[in-house]
């Protein structure tokens, strides 16, 4: 006699669906670009203008942000499924493992996606300006396809770098879209975050440098092994730094707070690249997450502290 058919799980209820879907993709890591959004939305913002307004717009300004984050990581996520349950370090993903179903996965994606472009329009109904929901899809087809780029190139990540790079150009145009044509700090400012980005990526990849060379997948370290890779994200973090420079001179605005934060990042840098040679993937957590995180929350903080003083 056939043993009974034992009966599917129940599905999960929906918050218990969401809170499976933001335990995975981290939301607290929107720190790596959030306060640069915030930054480049004070930049833009115009000299005496309405304070009331202002903070009106940045909070439409983080909401997008938290939701774009939100779309782009679940897509990464649903992408990857198949790649992130063959590797050890990465099969228990929600969507990966099975405890979130690929479909709820996507309803979720979609529904950040529609929120990110309802939020969008907010700046078309309130503050008469187009551009925030003229550029609203293509800025979610921009931030998703980092997640399909190392089936075919290295560069990954530097797709990952212009992601989170279009983070302050996309908090000015919403707040003043003519400022993103008369900063040359604001785009220092984004090559900053793209070179910054990318260097910390390939020490993060560093995890992955078999697999990826056993799948076929592309990156910096599965080209050119761990030591090359090291050297890579040296060259990119210096020239982050080289940008961040330049865009404290650029912007007039800036002043000795921000100077000082400026040389505060040069320091994280060489710290977060002094703790990779000495405990290697046993240091990633700190130099990765831990380092970075302070870099962005530094610099967006000292900005705003300069530039709300004027």
């Amino acid at each position: 006699m056939d043993p009974p058919a034992q009966a599917a799980p129940p599905r999960p209820s929906l918050p218990a669906r969401l809170a499976l879907a933001a335990a995975d993709i981290k939301i607290a890591h929107s720190i790596f670009a959030l306060p640069f959004a915030v930054l480049g939305a004070f930049m833009a913002r115009p000299e005496g203008s309405s304070w009331q307004r202002f903070a009106g717009q940045l909070a439409i300004v983080v909401a997008c942000m938290v939701l774009a984050r939100t779309w782009a990581m679940l897509v990464n996520r649903l992408a990857d499924r198949e790649i992130d349950a063959a590797n050890p370090r990465t099969q228990r993903r929600v969507i990966a493992s099975g405890r979130l179903s690929a479909r709820d996965g996507l309803l979720v994606a979609l529904a950040c996606a529609a929120g990110f472009i309802a939020c969008a329009a907010l700046f078309w109904v309130f503050f008469a300006n187009f551009w925030p929901l003229a550029l609203s899809v293509p800025v979610l087809v921009w931030i998703a396809f980092y997640s399909f780029t190392k089936r075919f190139t290295a560069l990954c990540h530097v797709f990952l770098g212009g992601a989170l790079a279009a983070s302050p150009l996309a908090a000015a145009i919403a707040i003043d879209p003519g400022f993103i044509g008369a900063s040359a700090a604001l785009w220092l400012l984004a090559g900053m975050v793209l070179l910054w980005v990318a260097g910390f990526d390939v020490i993060y990849a560093l995890q992955d440098v078999e697999f990826d060379r056993s799948t076929g997948l592309h990156s910096v370290p599965a080209r050119l092994g761990p030591s090359g890779a090291i050297w890579v994200s040296r060259l990119l973090h210096a020239g982050a730094f080289a940008l961040l420079c330049l865009a404290a001179r650029a912007e007039p605005r800036f002043g000795p707070v921000f100077g000082i934060a400026v040389a505060a990042v040069g320091v994280l840098l060489v710290i977060e690249h002094l703790v990779l040679a000495k405990r290697g993937k046993a240091g990633l957590d700190m130099a990765f997450f831990t380092i970075n995180g302070i870099v962005s929350c530094v610099l967006g903080a000292a900005g705003v502290v300069d530039l709300a003083w004027l």
